[in-house]
């Protein structure tokens, strides 16, 4: 790959993870090396399993708890997500990878896990060959005018609010 560029997925509608996932999908289809960083989560998803059986071009790492950040980071939300952008500058600057999804990044920056600061410097100093994709809801405006494409999810309709849970295979 020539250069590498940094791509955002915000906003509010369905579907970030899901994409970025699914450039890691064609990624590694193309013979390239992939590390996700997931933010915030902890949880198990569907998406884990078909990971998991691309362990010599994906690796994936989780950088939460079992459970959601609702108003304030604990301080086990904190530490996972020290260890996990300790992991993630390593994984930018290791020369292993072609492709790195920092998923949830933009929630991580929100409840100040991560800096703007330090994900701003992320983005500049990456080497030039990595594509670098963040998502989640809320991008930070200096996060969005410093990446090469954004791309926001707009939330027109959701079953969601008819009360349907996330389903396997589909949304989990």
């Amino acid at each position: 790959m020539d250069r590498g560029y940094v791509q955002v997925y915000t906003g509010n509608g369905k579907g970030k993870t899901t994409a970025a996932l699914g450039l890691a999908l064609r990624a590694i289809g193309a013979g390239m090396k992939v590390f996700i960083g997931q933010f915030a989560k902890g949880q198990p998803y569907s998406e884990l399993n078909s990971i998991a059986q691309h362990p010599q071009q994906i690796t994936l790492r989780q950088y939460g708890t079992e459970r959601f950040i609702d108003g304030q980071a604990s301080s086990e939300d904190i530490l996972a997500a020290l260890s996990g952008w300790q992991e993630v500058q390593a994984a930018v600057s290791g020369g292993i990878y072609d492709l790195v999804v920092l998923d949830e990044i933009n929630i991580a920056v929100l409840y100040g896990l991560v800096t703007v600061e330090e994900l701003l410097m992320l983005m500049r100093n990456k080497p030039a060959h990595i594509e670098l994709v963040l998502t989640g809801r809320y991008a930070h405006p200096e996060i969005t005018m410093a990446a090469d494409l954004v791309t926001e999810m707009r939330e027109v309709k959701h079953y969601y609010h008819q009360s349907v849970m996330a389903r396997v295979g589909i949304e989990n």
